[in-house]
């Protein structure tokens, strides 16, 4: 009787530690904003707070006297993703990154609004805010029909299009989305990201989105991508921002009024957004 009750209280021991490493292992906690900025700012770094409510991070690099060129990174990026552009264009552009509402320092914002035409609106406030006429937008994948849906509403301010990946097309009954991102679909496991987003989750994911991943996926990557994940308020804004996604509308009727200059630019053999889409 007492070995049975040994074997069960190891048993129960084993059981308790198991859940206990998981639950270590798969909850991360919420990181504050005050000790994530001066890991992701630089010398060109600046904060402003937009018409909106909206603290902004924003970059204003590159050639000062250059065309102005705005870069709109894509889903769950950061102006972090265009630091190659700066350095290969920076003698000639002028180059102005930004971080989307609900992604990177820029966080959650006031209204709790990440549709398309919300962060289209966004773009437009930044524009006014370094008094831009006209200028070059740049959209990687969910910037890309963010970009579209600017040009939709302000084809004055715009000189031209470059689109990478580029998302907005009406996509019923594809099943190329990448298994990494189909947990999107699930209410469920979409409420699970508030606590549940490990590193090696992170990983998997950034890993699965390119071509050859042992060339551009770093372990300062993973690590940036997981931190300003969990920076207080990003991921409720992501889990809203997936949720009201299922509403939006494709921009596929609306492309023939978009008349500007525009550059594709398509990996071929891209897992999220196929070439088919260019």
């Amino acid at each position: 009787m007492v070995r049975v009750f040994v074997v069960f209280a190891l048993s129960v021991l084993i059981l308790l530690v198991g859940l206990l490493l998981g639950s270590t292992l798969l909850i991360s906690s919420d990181i504050q904003y005050e000790s994530l900025v001066d890991k992701n700012r630089n010398a060109e770094s600046f904060f402003y707070s937009l018409p909106s409510g909206a603290l902004a991070h924003i970059r204003d690099e590159g050639n000062r006297d250059g065309p102005p060129m705005l870069l709109v990174h894509g889903a769950n990026g950061s102006l972090h993703h265009w630091q190659a552009w700066v350095k290969e264009l920076g003698h000639r552009y002028r180059l102005i990154s930004f971080d989307l509402p609900g992604h990177g320092l820029t966080g959650a914002v006031p209204d709790a609004d990440y549709s398309r035409m919300a962060m289209a609106r966004f773009v437009l406030e930044i524009v006014d805010l370094l008094e831009l006429k006209k200028t070059i937008l740049v959209g990687h994948s969910m910037g890309g029909e963010v970009v579209l849906q600017f040009a939709l509403n302000n084809p004055l301010r715009v000189r031209a299009l470059v689109l990478l990946a580029s998302s907005g097309l009406s996509r019923d009954g594809d099943d190329s989305i990448i298994a990494a991102l189909r947990f999107t679909n699930s209410p469920f496991l979409l409420s699970m990201m508030r606590y549940v987003t490990p590193r090696f989750i992170i990983r998997s994911t950034l890993r699965s989105l390119v071509d050859k991943p042992d060339k551009v996926i770093t372990p300062a990557m993973v690590e940036r991508h997981w931190e300003l994940l969990r920076m207080t308020g990003s991921r409720e804004a992501t889990i809203k921002r997936y949720t009201d996604r299922k509403n939006e509308t494709s921009l596929d009727a609306k492309l023939g009024r978009i008349k500007h200059s525009t550059l594709l630019l398509w990996g071929v053999n891209d897992p999220l957004i196929p070439l088919k889409y260019g």
